[in-house]
């Protein structure tokens, strides 16, 4: 069996990433070569898929980790009965192929190890040729290569390769297991010593620029760190999590592939990057976002791959059980053919927010902008998939239309804040007609607040979104009747759920864990709402669902307590930086985006 979700550590290089057990494994090393997949994939099934064990044979007693300081560079101690060994994962930021270091310290007495590793390529279902060479051993399957460079007597046992050795007091063992395309150049095992010191200071370096020195600094800029090692170095697209098919419901079959770039993440990514001093990075995201969505205005997606690809075909593995029961186990994402009327909303808000924030501007940025206007111009009024793609039909989704109006609302302002040219009085009567349309058919009298989609009596937790981009003010009656319902009727446990899956609007199974960004939302709201103890309150038990190295998955599930979804979700850690920043200054992006 994997381990709970929130046994897992990430590691990465800003290329690629890999998740390690509180256990001493290493069950998901993730490629991305675009055209396949994970070198692992033990964490959606069996170790006979594919893991890297690492641990004491016998007697331990206690474990505990952390992160070495304000890096990505994970250490966990083990005390055994005959002592105590750490071992040191990372992998080196910046180069040419991947490696994944592994180092045993001995600490004290003498600790008895063992070393499993089962490689198996794409997503378990290939089984390479493993052979010994001078320093460890090569295995093969097609264009995958891995290399595991050590000074230890490895073994084979049942197409697994196995070690088993002794670390004393003061002495140190390393592995270094490299991928590479098998037709390139041979990779060079690494300079462990060397590597590690590096490593360790590159994420320092990067860790000095955050700007933000309030009371959760720690959590912040863990979060902050936690966006850099899902961000692609290479194009600067970012992920929304590192895994796949990690489930929404344990043994259900809410199990998604979010190794993409979602649009929709752009604006709250922009915020989290910006606010917390990391520009280099906003920019890049910006960049990608230009380079991506160029070309067609209808032919724009929810989600591309790292490097702005296109067909993203969802195909379910057969051969692969599933987390815990969990099935299908899916790589690919058929929701990027949905039509998501937000999104265009979104990339609109992206551009506007980057100006105002001083970004230096991209000359190609307003004349997309501007093609993306007579888009919206001419199908704001058909109806869409909604923001939570789901499977069902489309509806005239509130929210939907509201990001539409925040389109048309920032490109009037492009025209009267930063002087750009453009119809704006077309604009202006098109955004006052919007905003009379969601307010005449989006909003619900008898319950006091906006709802899911037009005719509805669900609520929705995007609804909490309205007053954070600014379509009517946080302490506007319909706004707070809105957040007071969805506390009545969405809240579970204290957190917020997406919506009612019980609902016919999804065409799923019902049942999920409660969703973590739209608890950040809710804090916002009352933020907003001057309702600073109940923000922070909530804040704080958001703060509790992390896992013991700060990190935070898409969902929770408070009847069993386990953190559910994919990990370490993107999404979460945005809503958790913004949030933080909304309740530690007067003016965080809450009141900033609400006030565009």
């Amino acid at each position: 069996m994997p381990s709970p979700i929130e046994d897992y550590a990430l590691i990465g290089d800003c290329k690629t990433a890999a998740l390690v057990s509180c256990s001493g494994s290493v069950d998901w090393f993730c490629v991305p070569r675009f055209d396949s997949g994970a070198c692992f994939a033990a964490l959606l099934g069996t170790p006979e898929h594919g893991r890297w064990l690492l641990s004491p044979s016998k007697g331990i007693r206690s474990i505990r980790r952390r992160y070495r300081g304000e890096t990505l560079v994970l250490e966990t101690t083990f005390e055994t009965e005959s002592g105590s060994v750490a071992i040191i994962d990372f992998m080196p930021p910046c180069s040419d192929v991947p490696h994944l270091i592994r180092i045993v310290e001995g600490r004290s007495g003498q600790v008895p190890m063992r070393m499993e590793l089962i490689i198996r390529f794409d997503y378990g279902w290939v089984v390479p040729w493993v052979r010994r060479i001078e320093n460890g051993i090569r295995a093969i399957a097609g264009p995958d290569t891995l290399h595991c460079y050590t000074d230890v007597n490895l073994r084979g046992e049942n197409f697994h390769t196995v070690a088993d050795f002794v670390v004393s007091e003061g002495q140190s063992v390393s592995f270094d297991l490299v991928w590479s395309y098998t037709y390139g150049s041979v990779p060079q095992p690494a300079d462990v010593k060397k590597s590690l010191m590096d490593t360790e200071a590159w994420w320092r370096r990067w860790s000095e620029h955050c700007t933000y020195n309030g009371e959760w600094k720690e959590a912040v800029l863990r979060s902050l760190i936690t966006l850099k090692a899902l961000t692609y170095a290479p194009t600067g697209g970012m992920v929304a999590a590192a895994t796949t098919s990690l489930p929404e419901k344990l043994g259900g079959v809410r199990n998604w592939d979010y190794r993409y770039c979602w649009l929709r993440d752009a604006t709250f990514a922009l915020y989290a990057l910006m606010l917390g001093g990391y520009m280099e990075e906003a920019r890049a995201w910006r960049d990608w976002l230009i380079k991506t969505v160029a070309g067609k205005p209808s032919d724009i997606q929810i989600m591309y791959g790292l490097a702005g690809e296109r067909r993203l075909t969802e195909i379910e593995l057969e051969w692969l059980p599933g987390y815990e029961g969990a099935y299908p186990v899916r790589i690919g994402n058929a929701a990027y053919k949905q039509y998501q009327l937000d999104i265009y909303g979104e990339v609109m808000d992206v551009f506007h927010v980057a100006r105002s924030f001083g970004m230096e501007p991209d000359e190609n940025a307003w004349q997309i902008q501007r093609v993306l206007m007579d888009f919206v111009e001419a199908k704001w009024r058909e109806p869409d998939e909604g923001i939570w793609e789901v499977r069902g039909p489309r509806r005239h989704f509130t929210y939907s239309k509201v990001m539409a109006w925040v389109a048309v609302d920032r490109a009037v302002k492009a025209v009267e804040r930063f002087g750009l040219e453009g119809p704006v009085d077309k604009w202006r009567k098109l955004r006052v007609e919007i905003h009379n349309d969601i307010c005449r058919n989006g909003f619900d009298p008898e319950l006091n607040s906006f709802v899911q989609y037009y005719g509805s009596k669900e609520l929705d937790a995007s609804l909490l979104v309205l007053p954070l981009v600014g379509f009517l003010p946080a302490r506007d009656p319909r706004i707070r009747g809105t957040v007071d319902a969805i506390q009545k009727r969405l809240v579970r446990n204290g957190l917020v759920e997406r919506y009612s899956t019980t609902s016919t609007v999804d065409g799923l199974p019902s049942g999920e864990g409660v969703f973590l960004l739209c608890t950040f939302w809710l804090a916002d709201n009352l933020v907003l709402q001057k309702r600073f103890a109940e923000a922070r309150s909530i804040f704080e038990r958001l703060l509790d669902l992390r896992n013991d190295v700060g990190l935070l998955s898409e969902e929770y599930d408070p009847d069993t307590g386990r953190l559910v979804g994919n990990f370490p979700q993107a999404i979460s850690h945005v809503g958790l930086i913004n949030t933080a920043f909304n309740l530690t200054f007067a003016i965080g992006p809450a009141e900033h985006r609400g006030n565009p």
